[in-house]
């Protein structure tokens, strides 16, 4: 079994829940708020940990309170944080608006993420079995610098391409796996433009179409829809896998947790097919619960669904 290597953000979130996000210029009234750890790298290793990968993350937070809170949140899910910097100045933050239906904005302050460099990697001895996982939240530079340390390693690499940002061609083709929802493949695919505004089952349709065509940055390319389910391309397969229809309390960190879930899928040995459908199931999960890294499932609470059939 390998291990998830996590090279991205830690964050502070500061999240406030009202009824309904207010418009441009508008001012509505919340019933809460409420800080918790997070930030994209952070609540996807404590996914991957939590299903029972070993995890480390690579990553830096600043030399305030909330830097020091953030390494004592992923220590104490016995993440590995030995590569993280420690850098002068504010840590990352992430501030989100929480509706009644579980739908979410989210502004992010980069903070020390910006600060994030591959050279945690070259003290960690990557091997074959490891799977190293980035997204966006850092500089596109680190996350060139990682897919060519990990592939020099024979190590296997996801690109988790959020938040959305211009990226380079060859650096979305340089990874094994890129994972996406459903605005980001419309990004990263002018013919997928308009997807997120369909109805469900058409959106399912629609990109299963555009990735049987072969659409996509990646051969390997994995489309999260939120309550349509999910569809990838996976070694020249499509395949689509139906949500599950649970109470939704919070979205926020639900994607993070999905890649998580199929880094420690695939860190297990487990084959790619598997690995989607015991991360959509963790999704499932944790959408149910607030906050983002606090609602990340554990290995025995998928262990029970998977028991159950997933139903």
């Amino acid at each position: 079994m390998g291990r998830v290597v996590v090279v991205s953000s830690t964050n502070m979130d500061v999240t406030t829940r009202v009824d309904r996000i207010p418009g441009p210029g508008e001012t509505v009234t919340g019933s809460s708020v409420a800080l918790s750890p997070g930030g994209k790298g952070a609540n996807q290793a404590v996914a991957a940990r939590r299903l029972g990968a070993e995890t480390v993350m690579v990553g830096a937070v600043g030399s305030d309170g909330f830097g020091s809170a953030l390494r004592e949140f992923l220590r104490g899910e016995a993440v590995d944080v030995a590569p993280m910097a420690i850098v002068d100045g504010p840590s990352g933050t992430a501030v989100t608006m929480v509706d009644g239906a579980g739908e979410n904005v989210i502004v992010v302050v980069p903070g020390a993420n910006a600060a994030v460099s591959a050279s945690g990697l070259d003290v960690l001895r990557l091997g074959p079995g490891d799977v190293v996982l980035l997204q966006n939240e850092i500089p596109a530079a680190v996350n060139a610098a990682a897919l060519h340390r990990a592939r020099a390693a024979g190590a296997r690499t996801m690109l988790n391409a959020a938040p959305h940002r211009p990226t380079a061609a060859d650096l979305l083709a340089a990874a094994d796996v890129v994972l996406v929802n459903e605005h980001e493949f419309a990004g990263l695919v002018p013919a997928a433009v308009g997807v997120g505004s369909l109805p469900g089952p058409r959106a399912l349709v629609e990109v299963r179409g555009l990735l049987a065509d072969g659409a996509g940055p990646n051969d390997n390319i994995v489309v999260t829809l939120g309550g349509a389910g999910v569809c990838a391309r996976i070694a020249g397969t499509v395949v689509t896998l139906a949500a599950r229809h649970v109470p939704v309390v919070d979205t926020t960190g639900t994607g993070d947790c999905f890649c998580g879930a199929f880094g420690a899928g695939i860190a297990a040995g487990l084959p790619a097919a598997t690995a989607l459908f015991h991360a959509n199931l963790a999704a499932a999960i944790a959408v149910q619960r607030a906050g983002a890294g606090i609602a990340m499932p554990t290995r025995a609470e998928l262990d029970e669904l998977l028991t159950s059939g997933g139903s």
